[in-house]
């Protein structure tokens, strides 16, 4: 079933057809263990605009992590927001937009008349919103590094990484180099 507005209709019976911007719900997920969380966010996104009256045109979702700017659907939807095909764009959180700059995002988007809703923006003070930061840059990174151990093999076999080469140990680290 689908809803349409006053606005709509009016525009469908008088027969003037302008191009109109889309309205599009972002969802992101940084792995596919996580689609239930992915469903979750559609549906709440998807129940936020039924609310609303807002009709979205697309739903588009990725799974990656937010560090990662190579993610196919999020580049289109980049590419149709400086395209001025967008409108507005609906996400649950900052992060799952990008984890990083949302700020240089924002202004991109505002530059082609694009709007970014955030349904969940929690009021954070300056030295919170550093502190969630920095937790979400360690807790990144020690997933990089968990992600490691099925290299475990090739690690142990390289040199540069283990510091032994020629069976002795290399003390690659110098004070100059911890400071």
């Amino acid at each position: 079933m689908r809803y349409y507005t006053d606005e709509q209709y009016n525009e469908y019976v008088s027969g003037s057809v302008r191009k109109q911007r889309k309205q599009i719900a972002y969802a992101r997920v940084s792995n596919a263990g996580q689609k239930d969380d992915l469903k979750n966010q559609i549906a709440f996104l998807r129940d936020y605009a039924n609310g609303k009256g807002i009709i979205l045109d697309d739903v588009i979702t990725d799974i990656g992590s937010g560090l990662n700017y190579k993610r196919k659907n999020w580049n289109s939807l980049l590419a149709n927001i400086m395209q001025g095909e967008i409108e507005t764009i609906y996400i649950t959180f900052k992060d799952r937009f990008v984890r990083f700059g949302y700020e240089w995002f924002e202004q991109l988007c505002n530059k082609f008349q694009t709007g970014i809703v955030v349904l969940n923006n929690p009021d954070l003070s300056p030295q919170q919103e550093l502190v969630e930061d920095l937790i979400s840059i360690i807790h990144v990174f020690s997933c990089r590094i968990y992600g490691l151990r099925k290299y475990k093999k090739q690690i142990a076999g390289d040199s540069d990484v283990t510091g032994v080469q020629d069976g002795s140990k290399i003390n690659r680290a110098t004070e100059a180099d911890i400071c």
